[in-house]
């Protein structure tokens, strides 16, 4: 569901007058909606920037019964976006774990460049605002790291990280929150 918004802004809508997704608080219940997001929009679009082996380990990294996953999303606090009437099914989500850094950003592939993640990301920017961070930090992974630049995001630095015993590169990226 889309719908026009008008100011002021809403934190959980995004800002301006520019139609947005819808977003709503995640909750428990839709952990298995949020895992097979993870998985749809990795099998989905990383296979242009990363090796076969690459996207099998790091969609399996987020399988609905991986703990550390499960963990995450209870502990954190996260966002979705749905889409339908009525809300529908979940499309694109992003967490908070803990409030300074944003854990997770995903989008199904087929509501990718829909400005799900933008309005997710200006929502949880704003969230961490209202928690008094004044930066906020993230890894970004080769699919993120443009939007997130594209949004006053910069890279302090490279590093490699493991999924399954395979290695991805990433950058350690921070926002200053004004």
């Amino acid at each position: 569901m889309r719908s026009v918004m008008t100011h002021p802004p809403d934190p959980f809508h995004g800002q301006g007058d520019a139609p947005l997704p819808h977003l709503r608080p995640l909750v428990p219940a839709d952990g298995d909606q949020v895992a097979e997001v993870y998985r749809d929009a990795v099998l989905s679009q990383a296979g242009s920037l990363y090796s076969p082996e690459q996207v099998r380990a790091w969609a399996a990294h987020g399988a609905a019964d991986h703990g550390p996953f499960r963990e995450a999303l209870l502990r954190g606090f996260g966002l979705v976006s749905c889409g339908g009437a009525g809300g529908g099914e979940v499309e694109a989500f992003g967490l908070l774990d803990p409030p300074d850094r944003l854990a997770l950003l995903y989008c199904r592939g087929r509501s990718a460049r829909q400005g799900r993640a933008t309005a997710l990301l200006g929502a949880l920017e704003a969230h961490a605002r209202s928690q008094g961070c004044r930066r906020m930090r993230t890894e970004a992974s080769q699919l993120s790291r443009p939007l997130l630049e594209r949004k006053g995001w910069q890279v302090e630095a490279e590093e490699t990280a493991f999924y399954a015993g395979v290695a991805f590169q990433r950058w350690r990226m921070i926002k200053e929150l004004t």
